[in-house]
């Protein structure tokens, strides 16, 4: 047992218990707990640039708020946004925004998302009910350090314009308070290691501090590829890495020192990179995305760590908080935010009304200043926990395609296009950018149907654009994802993707010309 992490596993669960305790009180009545937390947002920011604009002042009710302020994207609260980093005040919250995290743009790299302490509370929410509820069903994950997967440095562009901090420094930085003081207690993890940009270094820092810790109980990831992708790491450069145990220096990373652990190091010698359960012989659960596209990547979790229980993680988006994990479900956090559910015909549900076996996209209204916020999430409910929705992630709406966490859309793809044709000057009668699964790692490809020869610069001009996408270079600099490519298709290939979408369920005159597919293997389609 880890004495520092065991202690403090406990007082964070101490402190999160009275949280999941009200979580389940309040799941007896959602509507009652949704509309309070509505009139809450309403009232305090009625003095605010979109408060007045919007008249929250005068709205007295849920019915009120959704006939008299419509559905926003980040289009629409980017100009807000601007305001705020340019230091304006009470424009979107009466409360001061703390800092923006970077997230995903549609037409543009990144978008910033406003964070505020109510926000960090809010989160704090939903993580103290999630932490809680596992807790009390493995109290054995209580006696050891966790790792949570932390984010490598991303480069942000614009961020020095901006007079409010743009990034968190460190992954638990989200939740602030207590909270954050606890976890940073029982993670495994070294202050210089979110400095490390270099992604070799930032993987080889990251496996040496997991190698030291035989007591490691919890490993939470998000995509589940990632995780393979580090144990590929730890069988390829096995030696190396025990050399970095032993004497605490990671290679390549001078000034970053960790403790040095000869005797752990030697013990590793005997075991050997192939058998991870006698590497961490206590590691109890792995907590990973398993729905949409990263559902095909879990069996592989499953063979790397037979006998170690694999929970999938609720929705969480840069945005808002949404799932909770709670045994075998995934309820809404009520508690949290307050959330709206388009159904198939554009009626924004409360989430008293939605309906077992039904799909939504969800809207959020956060305390960080989102106000019905269409997140372009589309979600499934499979059962109820309580009186609470429980909900399954399906996907992304519209054109995002969005198997790693790339998160890349259908207007910014469209943008980087027009850019890298434009610089070449080629006009192609068709030109598509899909995955391809089959690529090792899998890989973006731009099919296009063009007389004129493809430079070997425009293949590198386009992986240059679509790395202004942060989630998406992040994706490349960890292996998730490799280089953009382009693939020449024969004459008629529009036809053959018509086609492909008409099989698929779409009637022939919905098909339109598109730059991007969340689909794969169109190579089996456009090639002749």
């Amino acid at each position: 047992m880890s004495a520092a992490a065991a202690i403090a596993n406990l007082a964070w669960f101490a402190a999160g218990a009275p949280e999941f305790r009200r979580y389940r009180r309040d799941a007896e009545d959602i509507e009652r707990v949704q509309r309070a937390r509505l009139a809450t947002y309403l009232r305090r920011n009625a003095d605010t640039v979109f408060g007045r604009r919007h008249g929250f002042a005068t709205l007295s009710s849920w019915e009120d708020y959704v006939r008299h302020v419509p559905v926003q994207g980040y289009d629409d609260v980017e100009p807000y946004i601007e305001r705020i980093a340019n230091g304006e005040a009470r424009v979107l919250t009466a409360e001061p925004v703390r800092l923006f995290e970077p997230s995903s743009g549609s037409s543009g790299p990144a978008k910033w998302i406003p964070y505020t302490s109510t926000m960090q509370r809010e989160i704090r929410r939903a993580v103290a009910v999630w932490a809680t509820a596992l807790f009390r069903s493995r109290p054995d994950l209580l006696c050891g350090p966790a790792y949570w997967s932390l984010t490598p440095r991303l480069s942000v562009p614009r961020a020095d314009e901006s007079r409010i901090a743009v990034g968190f420094d460190d992954d638990s930085a989200y939740l602030g308070g207590l909270a954050q003081r606890l976890i940073r207690r029982a993670l495994v993890t070294h202050p210089a290691l979110r400095q490390l940009s270099d992604i070799d270094r930032f993987l080889d820092a990251t496996l040496v501090l997991l190698l030291q810790r035989p007591d490691l109980r919890l490993l939470s990831v998000w995509h589940p590829s990632f995780l393979t992708l580090l144990m590929q790491r730890l069988h390829d450069r096995w030696k190396p890495l025990l050399d970095m145990v032993g004497n605490g220096q990671v290679s390549g990373a001078e000034g970053i020192r960790f403790a040095a652990r000869p005797a752990r190091a030697r013990e590793l010698g005997r075991i050997g990179p192939d058998d991870l359960q006698a590497v961490w012989p206590r590691l109890g659960l792995i907590s990973c995305w398993a729905d949409g596209h990263a559902e095909a990547y879990v069996p592989g979790i499953r063979e790397l760590f037979p006998g170690v229980a694999v929970q999938p993680k609720g929705l969480v988006a840069t945005e808002a908080f949404v799932t909770v994990p709670l045994g075998s479900l995934r309820p809404l956090a009520i508690r949290s935010h307050v959330f709206e559910f388009l159904d198939e015909a554009g009626n924004a549900l409360p989430p008293w009304q939605l309906a077992a076996g039904r799909r939504y996209t969800v809207l959020v209204t956060t305390g960080g200043g989102l106000y019905r916020y269409r997140l372009g999430d589309r979600v499934e409910v499979e059962g109820m926990y309580r009186g609470v929705p429980a909900l399954r992630f399906l996907g992304k709406e519209d054109q995002v395609s969005d198997y790693f966490g790339e998160k890349l859309s259908e207007p910014f793809v469209a943008s980087a296009l027009d850019s890298v044709l434009g610089t070449v000057g080629i006009v192609p009668a068709f030109s598509l950018l899909a995955i391809d699964e089959r690529a090792r790692p899998p890989a973006y490809t731009l099919y296009i149907e063009t007389q004129r020869d493809w430079p070997d610069a425009a293949t590198a001009l386009l992986e240059q654009e679509l790395r202004k996408n942060p989630h998406y270079d992040y994706c490349r600099r960890i292996g998730q994802l490799g280089a953009a490519r382009f693939v020449r298709v024969g004459p008629c290939a529009y036809s053959r993707y018509a086609g492909r979408l008409v099989e698929t369920g779409m009637r022939l005159g919905d098909v339109k010309p598109a730059s991007l597919s969340p689909l794969s293997h169109w190579q089996n389609w456009l090639l002749d």
